[in-house]
């Protein structure tokens, strides 16, 4: 019996970051699933981690998507990361890989610093009722 190696702190950025291009570029899962001969599950699979993503299958990916591999790597975080910069990267990774989160920080760079302090003291409220 293979056993599958357990997923590591890099296949959850590579998988964030092949969502994050996929909304970058308005590409459904099953859009990018037909280009690459796979069903958008696996795809799905992929962007969540639960499914590593080889080499070869990541190349046919970005050719999909038009994007140099290396772009799925930049930032990504190293073995000797520490787990709080590991878990903060793929924080901000999952974020700007959801619908809106690329629009958002766009749109924040447009806010004066009061308007950007409204938001943070709205965001903060709101974060303490889910607690």
């Amino acid at each position: 019996m293979v056993r599958q190696k357990a997923a590591k702190p890099v296949d959850f950025y590579v998988g964030q970051r092949i969502k994050m291009r996929r909304h970058q570029l308005n590409m459904s899962q099953t859009d990018l699933g037909k280009a690459c001969g796979l069903t958008f599950q696996q795809i799905q699979k992929y962007e969540k981690g639960t499914n590593r993503v080889g080499a070869s299958r990541l190349q046919q990916i970005a050719d999909a998507m038009k994007t140099p591999v290396f772009w799925f790597f930049k930032d990504a975080p190293s073995a000797q990361t520490n787990a709080t910069a590991t878990a903060e990267t793929l924080a901000l990774s999952q974020f700007t890989g959801e619908h809106g989160g690329m629009k958002l920080l766009g749109n924040w760079a447009l806010l004066s610093s009061a308007e950007r302090a409204t938001i943070g003291t709205l965001v903060d409220h709101l974060a303490r009722r889910k607690r």
